[in-house]
């Protein structure tokens, strides 16, 4: 399915992720996307390019799960434009054993049909404690 219009690009994406859908995730991006996750954790920074975004970002983030426990779901979005705003719930066991129950919220701009850039927002508290309970929770990513 090819479509240029940014809610519908934005559902498809969040629900590629859902579905565990690689393919869909992949072709989602633009090649120069950037992906913005602020704060202080080993995950926060600006993410660019859909390799990195695909393969490090979202790649890293698959593997404190245990497999077959993520449940997303996307709660809203609201569009204006080429920009596009979603919420959603992501729930699963991490292989420490850790309950992960977060709330996010994405801010999405889609160009030419693919998603542009992203600015993700969570409960980077709850993330710190359950995905990197032994890490300095103040280190971003690329940093030492």
């Amino acid at each position: 399915m090819t479509t240029s219009d940014p809610r519908t690009v934005v559902i498809r994406y969040v629900e590629a992720v859902r579905d565990g859908d690689a393919a869909v995730i992949q072709d989602s991006f633009h090649t120069d996307a950037t992906w913005h996750y602020p704060g202080d954790l080993p995950v926060s920074k600006v993410w660019r390019g859909r390799d990195e975004i695909v393969n490090e970002f979202l790649g890293n983030m698959g593997t404190v799960f245990v497999p077959g426990t993520v449940e997303i779901e996307l709660v809203s979005t609201i569009a204006e434009g080429d920009r596009v705003v979603a919420e959603w719930t992501s729930k699963a066991t991490t292989v420490r054993g850790a309950a992960y129950d977060n709330r996010c919220i994405g801010i999405y701009t889609v160009r030419d049909g693919k998603i542009a850039s992203v600015v993700e927002y969570a409960d980077t508290r709850h993330v710190a404690a359950t995905l990197f309970p032994d890490e300095d929770a103040h280190r971003p990513a690329g940093t030492e």
